[in-house]
């Protein structure tokens, strides 16, 4: 069908860029080998008494993700204003009219290449620190990944990565300049962490956690003390999600309004 063929047609043409575009395999790399080094660092540090801690399993052997989300950023913004930064962009809307097929297409290639690496990440991640923790004190039964909250934890922190790349390419096509769509996305992600820090008022603190896009979001590894959240793991991941939409809608929006 014509229909399709468009589809496909736009799918290959984005898939060809984003795997050709400089510096994609290192970008990678990086994710993996972040989430996994650092994760590993957090999980030497810390140690859990046989009387209990105040430390979440999950997180700790997760927390690489924190620092290997920048680099999920910087592919997906690279994916949109690489194109912008060298003209191709003109190109690609003239051989593609559709402005909204193609930003579908690239945030489709996107997902599923993150969703790749992301995993790969992610569980080696665990994978890695799984001994590194039974060492230091924490209970096996906290630490199996065949189901329960530490799978949640795993699986909800490769899609948090693949939100996290949608947000960035919706950014990233609303603003079309690389060092600018990279400091908007590190802004938000990390600014509410920071705010949540200085500000005493609980009842600011737990708004600003609720919308916060990285501390709602990251809500998906926890496993212990549920109860004491403002949200639930997966309305935060929900709250991302949110972040995610808007951006990308806004960015089609503005795709479809201005001039290559």
């Amino acid at each position: 069908m014509p229909g399709e063929e468009c589809v496909s047609e736009h799918l290959r043409a984005e898939w060809t860029k984003l795997r050709t575009l400089a510096g994609v395999g290192w970008l990678l790399f990086a994710v993996v080998v972040l989430t996994v080094a650092v994760s590993v660092v957090a999980s030497a540090v810390v140690s859990c008494a046989s009387a209990g801690c105040g430390y979440d399993p999950a997180r700790i052997s997760l927390f690489g993700v924190q620092v290997s989300q920048a680099v999920v950023a910087v592919l997906a913004v690279l994916a949109i204003t690489g194109e912008y930064d060298t003209g191709m962009i003109r190109l690609t809307l003239a051989a593609m009219p559709c402005r909204t097929g193609v930003l579908a297409a690239k945030a489709i290639i996107l997902v599923g290449l993150t969703l790749i690496v992301g995993s790969v990440a992610v569980f080696a991640s665990v994978l890695a620190t799984w001994r590194i923790l039974l060492d230091n004190g924490f209970p096996a039964e906290t630490l199996v990944l065949s189901g329960g909250p530490m799978l949640r934890a795993a699986v909800g922190s490769v899609l948090y990565l693949a939100l996290i790349a949608l947000f960035s390419l919706g950014v990233a096509t609303a603003v079309r300049d690389s060092a600018t769509a990279v400091g908007v996305v590190l802004g938000l992600l990390y600014l509410f962490p920071a705010l949540i820090l200085v500000i005493a008022d609980d009842g600011w603190r737990r708004f600003l956690w609720q919308v916060s896009p990285m501390n709602a979001g990251l809500a998906i590894q926890v496993t212990t003390d549920l109860a004491g959240l403002p949200l639930s793991p997966w309305a935060g991941l929900g709250v991302l999600a949110a972040w995610a939409v808007a951006a990308l809608l806004g960015g089609g929006l503005l795709l479809r309004m201005r001039d290559a």
